[in-house]
């Protein structure tokens, strides 16, 4: 199965991600964990990343690309993978869609969390609070929701045209959003 999982900073797709991967046998490949650890370790690519991320910013797409491609390369994505913070812009679906061309294979389904803004605004803020996030200031999430407003959110109406968009109610208890979207993509045949 060839994934992606889609919705706003906060909406609980990282929370989400590792269950549905789980489910389907692929990893999860999240561009922000491999963000983070890079701008942990101090890596060249952590540093440009870095500035991009604390001003709540997009990372260059030639960056996220190259990372993407690598990692979907490796041999624990052969059979498929759910990719969680890529693509985020329509030159990254064109480059998303090659990647996958090559390898035989087309994607089945794009999976979009919906969930209402402010609730996200809090939800990020007490992770901020939790997990000691310097990026994740009540200015920088409402630029980063604006970002994803403007950017990212137009690739669902993309998505949607190919027929490949499975939304899912986002809000509620972890068990409850992870059985609503088990039951919706029970019935994605995979490529």
């Amino acid at each position: 199965m060839r994934l992606l999982i889609m919705g706003p900073p906060g909406a609980g797709k990282g929370t989400q991600a590792k269950a549905v991967a789980d489910h389907f046998g692929v990893p999860a490949i999240s561009t922000g964990d491999i963000f983070r650890a890079n701008v942990g370790q101090g890596t060249p690519l952590g540093v440009e990343a870095k500035r991009y991320m604390d001003a709540g910013e997009y990372v260059p797409d030639e960056v996220t690309n190259k990372m993407v491609r690598d990692r979907i390369a490796e041999p624990d994505a052969e059979k498929g993978f759910l990719l969680d913070g890529y693509p985020r812009t329509l030159a990254q679906v064109t480059e998303l869609d090659a990647m996958i061309d090559a390898t035989g294979h087309r994607l089945d389904a794009v999976l979009c969390l919906t969930v209402d803004r402010e609730a996200v605004v809090g939800r990020l803020l007490k992770r901020a609070q939790i997990e000691g996030r310097a990026d994740d200031t009540e200015d920088v999430i409402r630029r980063r929701l604006e970002v994803y407003a403007e950017e990212t959110e137009p690739l669902i109406e993309v998505y949607g045209e190919r027929g490949l968009v499975v939304s899912v109610d986002g809000m509620g208890e972890v068990e409850e959003v992870q059985q609503r979207i088990f039951d919706a993509l029970d019935d994605v045949p995979e490529s």
